[in-house]
């Protein structure tokens, strides 16, 4: 009887820690190689903090299983010691999906955010108080984990990501209160985080996430069942990108990330296509994309 109760208990935990698993399993790695004569040790204990934030914040109100989580990593470049536990740094950050009954993964975003100021203190752990944010690096990482699971939910589900993106747009709106953290500006770079979350809610960019969705739902995620069918869905799709740049100022930024993360891959199903199919491919994407016309090289033979 007491084997059975412990039983029970121990499999009623097991659910919990189920239910309670974050969403993301995030790799964080800091590069320090710029940086001389400064004692090293600060930025082993910066990579130990911000894996242990990352690997214990619970982001939404989601349940994932342990195989369910988001693969993506966060690469921390210090480039300068601005003051006494001061930074500069740039970071890049990548994240992917599987593709269904598949072995592939797709990429969601690869992006290199280049204006990150921040204060740390070697040992220090990094928290939330509430929905209070007192790091520039602290609402940087808040701010792409949000990102990250927008877009994977809008990939599942037609705009299935509107909640992450309204979270992500309200740690704009509190970065911009703090005069020195940069990065957040309305009338900095256009592709800073203001302008990435701005071009994401903008009401005119909404076939943007509709095409989001069909890109990866009803196109990668039936590659394996009909590779044909999926790679047309696809191809169909892509015009939507065009009438975008046609008509909304904000459509720069939406058209780099998704050349950043896609691009290559369009490519590469295309170059499987028939001539025609090929060729419309082509032309399609050296409008959009007239500087990259080396990437797109493959579907000119």
């Amino acid at each position: 009887m007491k084997k059975s109760l412990f039983l029970i208990v121990l499999l009623f935990c097991l659910s919990l820690v189920s239910v309670e698993a974050q969403e993301l399993h995030a790799r964080v790695s800091i590069n320090s190689d710029r940086i001389q004569g400064t004692n090293k040790s600060v930025f082993n204990s910066l990579e130990v903090a911000l894996n242990n934030f990352i690997s214990n914040q619970k982001w939404g109100s989601a349940t994932f299983a342990q195989n369910e989580k988001i693969e993506c990593s966060f690469a921390l470049t210090i480039m300068t010691v601005t003051g006494d536990n001061s930074f500069s740094a740039e970071l890049l950050i990548q994240a992917q999906r599987p593709v269904y009954n598949s072995a592939y993964n797709t990429t969601l975003v690869r992006f290199r955010d280049t204006e990150i100021n921040f204060e740390y203190m070697d040992n220090t752990p990094f928290q939330i108080v509430g929905n209070m944010i007192d790091n520039n690096l602290v609402a940087t990482i808040t701010f792409w984990a949000n990102l990250i699971l927008a877009l994977d939910f809008d990939s599942f589900s037609p705009k299935g990501g509107s909640v992450f993106f309204r979270q992500a747009q309200s740690i704009v709106m509190q970065a911009q209160g703090a005069a020195s953290w940069n990065g957040w500006t309305a009338f900095g770079k256009a592709n800073n985080k203001h302008g990435i979350i701005t071009s994401f809610i903008d009401e005119s960019m909404s076939p943007f996430r509709e095409l989001w969705y069909t890109y990866h739902r009803k196109g990668l995620d039936e590659m394996t069942a009909n590779p044909d069918r999926a790679r047309t869905t696809i191809l169909n799709v892509l015009p939507v990108l065009e009438e975008l740049k046609k008509n909304s100022r904000v459509s720069t930024v939406l058209l780099q990330l998704f050349a950043d993360s896609k691009l290559d891959e369009i490519v590469s199903m295309s170059s499987k296509a028939g001539t025609e199919e090929k060729q419309t491919s082509y032309e399609l994407l050296r409008k959009l994309y007239p500087t990259m016309s080396t990437q797109l090289e493959p579907l000119k033979k």
